[in-house]
């Protein structure tokens, strides 16, 4: 029985998806908790500080610079040596991405145009590529493996999409000492990879040091972990992807980094920020203009951005549907791509300082992903598994 019990467990641990399965477990808990006797207890504990910063920014600005590089270290890997390494491979969910993120921004500025809260207008533009997998993975077989991959690469996309946006959009005044700073470390950072350090000691101390003078230069410290990926060496292996993990630092730091960052770091953001207390919200809350567009703009405003997209260019014979996937499928897989929770929940704490458009984000997130995530699954489970007429090769 104990043996059962560990191999269980190391199956869940391997599982990357499983990640999202706790993301949804710690969201609801968070929830749970803001609206029980323990709420106050658990607001104080996110403003409460810890040194220099509260515990919410600890999580938000140092914690997260984890889930950042991560993201980073994925974006560089599927760009150089796995499913987005050549131009044909990123003309389907590329342009299905850059669809994807700019409808529902549209959508969001229809529904609060002439209400001051236009700067959330990223907010319904995220993916989170946890949460969707995670819904996949309920799927089991039901779902085309080149299905999975062209979510993972549109999901991958998308979040390169969002760094940019944070980057430009979403950055306080800048300070051009530490800016200044922070480049000279980059360009050690890019020194270290071009004398061929293969050592991750350097890289990471490095980053550290980048970590502090990006968040002290204005822009926000997450995408710290993004300039150090980057910069961390990747040998390319065309002809073994299965078999590079233990030569690349790359691949050596993100392995390193799935298991807590996935059943730590993660779950833990959700927790701390999905957190929405009902006492005093009326209904007004629930179809305010914030709320409204960000709900409207996962659930809807991504289906339309995606498959339409998707539409165009298969009729266009620009492009061929995932190998194996019907069109309804495929509908399914794009209304998952509307659970945006991460990284939406991320931005619309860099958009608001208000508490009340927070919330009202917050419930517009959760509204949105969990339409998009039900209606998903259920299209999902139920479309039928043949081929369609139409179908490329592999990739």
């Amino acid at each position: 029985m104990a043996g059962r019990i560990q191999n269980t467990i190391r199956k869940f641990l391997d599982n990357g998806t499983a990640g999202g399965l706790l993301l949804m477990a710690a969201a609801a808990l968070a929830l749970i908790v803001a609206n029980s006797p323990l709420s106050e207890a658990y607001f104080s504990l996110l403003h409460a500080y810890v040194g220099p910063m509260s515990v919410a920014h600890w999580i938000n600005d140092a914690l997260m610079v984890l889930f950042f590089l991560m993201v980073g270290l994925e974006i560089k890997r599927e760009m150089v040596d796995g499913h987005l390494s050549s131009w044909p491979r990123r003309i389907l969910p590329g342009v299905a991405a850059a669809a994807g993120m700019a409808v529902p921004a549209l959508v969001y500025l229809f529904f609060t145009a002439g209400t001051g809260a236009t700067h959330g207008w990223a907010i319904p533009s995220a993916t989170d590529i946890a949460f969707a997998l995670g819904v996949l993975s309920l799927l089991g077989p039901r779902v085309p493996t080149s299905l999975k991959v062209f979510l993972a690469a549109l999901a991958i996309i998308d979040d390169l999409g969002a760094v940019i946006v944070i980057g430009l959009f979403y950055t306080a005044d800048v300070s051009p000492m530490y800016l200044g700073l922070s480049a000279l470390v980059v360009a050690a950072l890019v020194g270290l990879n071009r004398a061929g350090v293969m050592r991750l000691s350097p890289y990471l101390a490095l980053g550290a040091v980048l970590w502090f003078f990006v968040l002290q230069s204005g822009i926000h410290a997450t995408i710290a972990g993004v300039l150090l990926a980057l910069t961390i060496p990747l040998k390319r292996t065309p002809a073994t992807p299965e078999a590079r993990g233990s030569e690349s630092p790359l691949h050596r730091l993100e392995h390193a980094l799935i298991v807590p960052v996935s059943f730590i770091i993660i779950p833990i953001f959700g927790f701390a920020n999905a957190g929405v207390s009902f006492a005093g919200l009326g209904a007004e809350a629930f179809l305010a203009p914030v709320t409204l567009g960000v709900a409207i703009g996962l659930s809807l405003g991504k289906l339309v951005g995606i498959f339409g997209a998707v539409a165009i260019l298969v009729k266009l014979d620009w492009a061929d549907l995932p190998a194996g996937a019907s069109w309804m499928q495929m509908l399914g897989t794009t209304l998952l791509c509307g659970i945006g929770f991460t990284m939406s929940l991320f931005i619309s704490l860099l958009a608001f300082t208000d508490p009340l458009l927070q919330d009202e984000a917050k419930i517009g997130i959760l509204m949105g992903s969990l339409v998009a995530g039900i209606a998903g699954y259920v299209i999902l489970r139920l479309a039928k598994r043949e081929a369609p007429r139409r179908m490329a090769a592999a990739e």
